[in-house]
């Protein structure tokens, strides 16, 4: 990660994803946006190949997937992936629009030959091992926790990156609360967001490039042994596809165990926590609220900018269908974002404090460490009925 407004020899980089939503509709439209494939970039090589403009975005860095860098996917599903991305920018207007290769890309991809006016290639600037992408073979028989934030507004008051700090904060805590049962893959930040075009800075991987990217890095993970898989998202866009993608997983692959959960801190662990600690009222924790603003507070408080909250609690609500962290009723809906929020938010933000962020924290590590339990016992207690015949699996092997 690239400290915001960090100086080079020429150019100024900031982090994109430290910055508000209208902060980056701010920004010249001609400014350079760069989304690099791994980390660890020369940046003055980068700012010289730009022409070493005033300043340069640096977008998250996406983690794998392409071909030469440990976990790959089919050329045309990481493809399809990132130039959903891209354009995300494009439609916001920005003209400067670049995914950085690694050292290492593969020059036979099709990525690089259909959108070589997209891609800066860089001799020696980025150096990595497939160690960090994929788990190690010796991490077989444990469950892979595979975070997936995402990159987009929260209001005036918080980031882009809180899907993504968040939800890798939990997998992180998870994997170090229970090393000998779990594993975390590096979070992944970005995923859908099918209100993109209400508010500038958002970005979308698209709904089917989702689904297919995740089955795809199922299937490379289950090749190699792997057999319990955990996608723990921190975005609520992702889940209605999260949803979907393990239903596919299950039917491609019968011996494993893949799951999801509604976001975080939502089951009867994290429920529980909500409701103990909350001050707001139904309404104040949809997005950017109570809860998120709590756990920035608590996890980077320097990217909070409490003094700019707007609360905003006008949700068109009915009985059937309602705005809050867990959502209710029976009512299942996608309207414009711009006809419940003026500013990115849906609930309280001013009601977060960075003490319900650590208790929150603790209590959404806690149910994440019992749903991995709970995997093991249920992957476990299926194989032994498969492996005695039990049903069709007598005569069917």
């Amino acid at each position: 990660m690239v400290s915001s407004e960090l100086a080079t020899r020429k150019s100024i980089f900031f982090n994109y994803d430290d910055m508000t939503w209208d902060a980056v509709a701010g920004l010249p439209r001609n400014t350079p946006l760069v989304l690099p494939l791994g980390s660890d970039s020369d940046l003055n090589l980068l700012a010289d190949q730009l022409s070493n403009p005033s300043q340069i975005g640096l977008l998250p860095a996406f983690p794998f997937g392409w071909r030469g860098g440990g976990l790959e996917v089919p050329d045309a599903i990481f493809t399809q992936y990132i130039v959903n991305l891209l354009d995300s920018l494009r439609d916001d207007g920005f003209s400067r629009v670049y995914c950085l290769a690694p050292q290492g890309f593969d020059p036979q991809s099709s990525f690089i030959n259909s959108h070589s006016s997209s891609i800066l290639r860089l001799p020696n600037t980025t150096h990595y091992s497939s160690a960090t992408f994929l788990p190690p073979d010796s991490e077989r028989g444990k469950v892979i926790l595979i975070p997936i934030g995402h990159t987009e507004q929260h209001g005036f008051h918080l980031p882009l990156s809180v899907d993504t700090i968040i939800i890798d904060s939990i997998a992180k805590g998870t994997a170090a609360k229970v090393p000998t049962r779990s594993w975390a893959m590096p979070v992944m930040p970005y995923g859908v967001s099918t209100h993109r075009s209400s508010f500038a800075a958002t970005m979308n991987a698209g709904g089917r490039a989702f689904e297919d990217f995740w089955i795809a890095v199922i299937d490379v993970l289950a090749a190699r042994g792997f057999d319990r898989f955990y996608l723990m998202s921190g975005h609520g866009g992702n889940s209605s596809f999260l949803v979907n993608i393990v239903k596919y997983a299950g039917e491609r692959h019968r011996r494993t165990f893949c799951t999801t959960a509604w976001l975080h801190t939502s089951g009867r662990i994290g429920a529980a926590a909500l409701a103990k600690y909350r001050t707001s009222k139904i309404g104040g924790m949809g997005h950017a609220g109570e809860l998120e603003t709590s756990y920035l507070l608590h996890l980077h408080p320097d990217l909070c900018q409490m003094e700019r909250v707007v609360d905003e609690t006008d949700f068109v609500a009915t009985p059937d269908y309602y705005m809050d962290w867990i959502e209710g009723g029976s009512l299942v809906a996608n309207p414009p974002w711009d006809d419940d929020t003026k500013t990115g938010a849906y609930g309280a933000g001013s009601h977060g404090t960075a003490e319900k962020g650590r208790l929150w924290l603790e209590a959404a590590i806690n149910e994440k460490a019992d749903h991995v339990e709970q995997i093991h016992e249920q992957h476990e207690r299926r194989e032994k009925r498969r492996i005695e015949g039990y049903g069709l699996w007598g005569k069917f092997k």
